[in-house]
């Protein structure tokens, strides 16, 4: 037996550490403007130093500023000088004034610019059917994740089909890798996913998709996993005998099997889409002015906020015991940090908007409606900014355009194959060729996935038959034989 040993290693370990402040902005980040506003109001409340303007009317404003005399505002300040601490405090007090005045009167120069009419106003809010996502991910919150790894499992559910799929060669680990987390943590959040209620979202097969809806008791029985994963082709083609042959079991027993796999959900997918209508406000306007595409960010709808008047006359007073100091500092410093948060979004979503703008000229200079192939990638590399960041911005947000009004992630698309030109070209455009053609078919006669291929090649953009299928699949286009009238 060796005796026992002590060594003193020193490992250098390198981890993503957010702070709750950094936490609070990111989400602020991801926020929609009409989520924005609930969540201001909301942090008003556990910040008693600020209130909203608009409970108050300018008359009230106006009385409550005089009410403090100047003796005492000069007697405030001989004192804040006789005190290092409430002299500073003072004066930060005094700079996030001047910050909520800028603010506030950037907010109310913006409405008078832009008052429009109540029915044009309206016309901003669109219908859109609302679906379950963000209640399938809540089922993630009793976990206690971090920021980055409940943003890495809203990717994957943003990037699944209707049927709750992954699409085809889906990498987690470069999704993964956006957020800071290891491949080894993206397969067990993965796996964590799958087992959520509806059980199967996130899939990138139909195997993993049946295998997760799996009791522990039946995934012990392998025959029942092999249904589900490398048999499930014949399975469905009903070659019980041979089936029954790979496994050296009865028929019988195959029979029954198939009643349990009958009983599981191929397309989890369907369950988490709500069919309530819902409206959204859209966060950007884009606006064509002499020539010139510009970004309008509609913040405008955000409250105004000011110091309470019973705080700023106790900071005019200047006379705090230590804890009250204390308090008031951190309450000033938590209303700037929420100031600064707001116009980072700000600032961050018209850079990411023009940026769109830029990468996308079919659509907006020549407003043909077709996207190009563009990735978060492109817009982080042109902003200096993570990936993470843009599908922050563009997460769950909308933009008005003079063309109609559009979620921002539908000016992202992946490349679906080459044209003549070996140069990409965008899903958007492919589906719209693809719909196109069949819209033109002759109906006795209705075009194959093969045809629309070999039309397509002629059109001098390569695409296989694999993803023509997929597509109109997306495009709810029934197969040619379903189409013949």
């Amino acid at each position: 037996m060796s005796p026992l040993s002590q060594n003193l290693n020193l490992k250098q370990k390198q981890e993503l550490a957010l702070k709750p402040k950094m936490l609070q902005s990111l989400k602020m980040l991801s926020l929609p403007i009409l989520e924005l506003e609930a969540y201001i109001k909301q942090e008003l409340e556990q910040n008693p130093l600020l209130e909203l303007r608009e409970e108050k009317d300018e008359e009230e404003l106006e009385r409550e500023n005089l009410e403090t005399p100047a003796a005492e505002s000069k007697e405030a300040l001989e004192d804040s000088q006789s005190s290092g601490e409430q002299g500073q405090t003072l004066n930060e007090a005094r700079e996030l004034t001047e910050i909520l005045d800028q603010w506030n009167d950037y907010h109310l120069s913006y409405e008078g610019w832009h008052e429009e009419p109540e029915t044009e106003q309206r016309e901003s809010l669109i219908r859109y059917e609302e679906d379950g996502r963000e209640k399938f991910l809540r089922q993630l919150y009793p976990l206690s994740l971090p920021e980055p790894e409940v943003e890495f499992a809203a990717e994957l559910i943003d990037a699944c089909d209707s049927y709750g799929f992954l699409p085809p060669n889906y990498s987690l680990e470069n999704t993964a890798r956006q957020y800071g987390i290891s491949a080894k943590r993206a397969g067990q959040l993965h796996q964590i996913i799958l087992h959520l209620n509806p059980q199967g979202i996130t899939a990138r097969n139909i195997g993993e998709c049946l295998l997760a809806q799996l009791t522990e008791e039946q995934r012990e029985n392998r025959i029942l996993v092999g249904l589900c994963s490398d048999q499930f082709g014949n399975l469905i083609h009903r070659r019980y005998q041979k089936i029954a042959s790979h496994f050296g079991v009865g028929e019988d027993y195959i029979l029954f099997l198939r009643d349990v796999v009958a009983k599981l959900d191929p397309k989890p997918g369907l369950r988490i889409l709500a069919p309530n209508a819902a409206y959204v406000f859209p966060d950007i306007t884009i606006k064509q002015i002499e020539g010139k595409f510009e970004v309008i960010i509609n913040d405008h709808i955000t409250p105004n906020i000011i110091i309470s008047q019973r705080y700023r006359q106790m900071i005019n007073r200047g006379r705090f015991d230590r804890d009250t100091l204390k308090f008031v500092r951190d309450r000033i410093n938590s209303a700037k940090f929420l100031i600064k948060s707001i116009y980072m979004r700000t600032r961050t979503l018209q850079r990411v908007a023009q940026s769109i703008i830029k990468y996308q000229p079919d659509f907006f200079q020549l407003g043909t409606g077709l996207i190009h192939p563009l990735t978060y990638a492109v817009i982080a590399r042109d902003l200096s900014v993570s990936e993470s960041t843009i599908s922050r911005v563009v997460k769950h947000k909308f933009a008005e355009t003079p063309y109609g009004i559009y979620p921002l992630k539908a000016f992202f698309s992946g490349t679906a194959g080459l044209d003549s030109n070996y140069e990409g070209i965008s899903r958007q455009h492919v589906k719209s060729q693809i719909s196109h053609m069949v819209e033109l078919e002759d109906k006795h006669h209705p075009l194959s996935d093969q045809d629309v291929v070999e039309l397509l090649r002629s059109d001098g953009l390569s695409i296989s038959r694999r993803i023509v299928a997929k597509y109109r699949s997306e495009l709810g286009i029934l197969n040619s034989r379903l189409r013949r009238q």
